[in-house]
């Protein structure tokens, strides 16, 4: 057998471009045969089609059909995020320029570590993250996974500005990873507020920090910007100024929201995000980039600090002094690829406008949907959207019946459809991340949900 082609070098483009050939015929194929936005059968059919079609993972001797085969076989069994009917979670259809960056981006196979590892990557990451966190009002951002690792990371940086005994103050709307970062950081109990009406209420904020043990110990507030369940915005500019009031240090969680920043229209919604210490965005949602794709910026760059490590092989000090770019601050991982390309290549290419319409196209169709839920006689809508995601079920449904409608559709592979605990019911929830839907898969999906409600 001979040695097998590399992807980079010289050669690179020309051993690239048959399987990029063979991968884009499987992709298709792969979409002919699932037919609709999920596979059809539920897990065990698709674990045992998978399995069928795959067969020895580790054979003896190479099958030179493997390529095809597997992502013929990866993309028949997955749910389709371009799909009018997948709108279940923060899930988007990526765009094709993006895409097409990220196989560039896998071709060269910089890390972010070292400069002389990523030369050219390191400067672009310096040049876009500043340029995202000045589009927020801030100063600095740093590249993440997504939204859990930028809220890790800025409670970390919390923690490392007021010490161990910093607690937590959230809502119950918050993200699952607050909290989940706090056990993580070995931080106090977090206090967890009621959230009855889906949002932080500043009464309850105001309560939570004026009742703290005296003397005070530290605390970090982290208020979200479109929430998971429900696309809803905490009152920012209320609880930026509790917390200038009250000393607290001040997170925003943007990670869906944050998308909001690129629209001219929908912009003032995020209000007071900039008075923040710390913003956690994240573009594989309303940004339509493959993940991962998060950041977390910073207001002053001076708690990037924390993160300064040192590894004789990667920034030696004598390398740094010479003017060699210390990377191992702008991040808690090691190898680190260059995501920023993908994000540069969308941004470059579409502008602040070009994304920005985009942005407002979902958040237009979101309200269109909710409009014919709300005309629907046998249909009931929770609230009007505030960014792109929709809560509704059928009248009345019990829980129950609500539950066994979503499970339904996706084990027939019909519709792809989240769901939603809130005041104290169960919704269904479509979240609208593909500017290509059209009202008429709007209607069509109601269509669905009606006929798959158990009577």
């Amino acid at each position: 057998m001979s040695t097998p082609p590399l992807a980079s070098g010289p050669q690179g483009p020309e051993a690239l471009r048959p399987l990029l050939a063979t991968v884009l015929d499987a992709l298709a194929a792969g979409a002919r045969s699932r037919g609709g936005p999920l596979p059809a059968g539920g897990p065990r059919a698709v674990t045992a089609r998978l399995e069928d079609t795959v067969g020895d993972i580790l054979p003896t001797d190479g099958d030179p059909d493997a390529l095809h085969t597997l992502v013929r076989a990866l993309t028949e069994g997955s749910a389709d995020p371009a799909h009018p009917h997948c709108t279940a979670h923060l899930h988007c259809p990526p765009l094709a320029v993006a895409t097409a960056a990220d196989l560039a981006a896998s071709a060269l196979n910089p890390s972010l570590d070292s400069w002389d590892q990523a030369p050219a990557a390191s400067a672009l990451e310096t040049l876009v993250t500043r340029a995202l966190a000045a589009h927020a009002g801030l100063t600095d951002a740093l590249v993440t996974t997504g939204g859990t690792e930028a809220n890790q990371l800025a409670l970390l940086l919390a923690r490392e500005t007021h010490g161990p005994t910093l607690t937590l103050v959230c809502g119950a709307n918050a993200h699952h990873s607050l909290p989940r970062a706090a056990w993580l950081l070995g931080l106090p109990e977090p206090l967890i507020l009621p959230t009855p009406t889906g949002t932080l209420d500043p009464t309850a904020l105001h309560h939570a920090l004026t009742t703290r043990p005296d003397p005070h110990p530290p605390v970090v507030v982290a208020a979200t910007a479109g929430t998971t369940d429900a696309g809803l915005i905490d009152p920012l500019p209320a609880i930026s100024a509790l917390c200038r009031t009250h000393g607290a240090r001040l997170h925003i969680d943007a990670a869906y929201g944050g998308g909001l920043l690129f629209s001219d229209r929908h912009r003032p919604r995020l209000t007071g995000l900039d008075t923040a210490h710390t913003v956690t965005l994240d573009l594989h949602k309303l940004g339509w980039q493959p993940a991962a794709a998060g950041l977390l910026a910073v207001r002053d760059p001076h708690d990037l600090t924390a993160l300064h490590h040192r590894a004789d092989y990667l920034n030696a000090d004598d390398d740094t002094d010479a003017g060699l770019p210390d990377l191992l601050g702008r991040s808690l991982r090691t190898t680190r690829r260059p995501d920023i390309l993908k994000i540069a290549a969308t941004l470059k290419t579409l502008g602040r406008t070009g994304l920005g319409a985009l942005v407002d196209q979902v958040c237009d169709l979101a309200g269109d949907f909710a409009g014919l839920i709300a005309a629907h006689p046998r249909l009931e809508l929770r609230a009007p959207p505030t960014i792109s995601t929709v809560l509704f079920r059928p009248a009345h449904a019990t829980d129950a019946a609500v539950a066994e409608t979503r499970r339904r559709l996706l084990t027939d592979g019909r519709a792809v459809l989240g769901r939603a605990r809130l005041d104290g019911r169960l919704w269904l929830k479509a979240t609208l991340l593909n500017p290509h839907t059209r009202p008429a898969d709007l209607t069509a999906l109601l269509h669905l949900v009606e006929g798959n409600t158990p009577t």
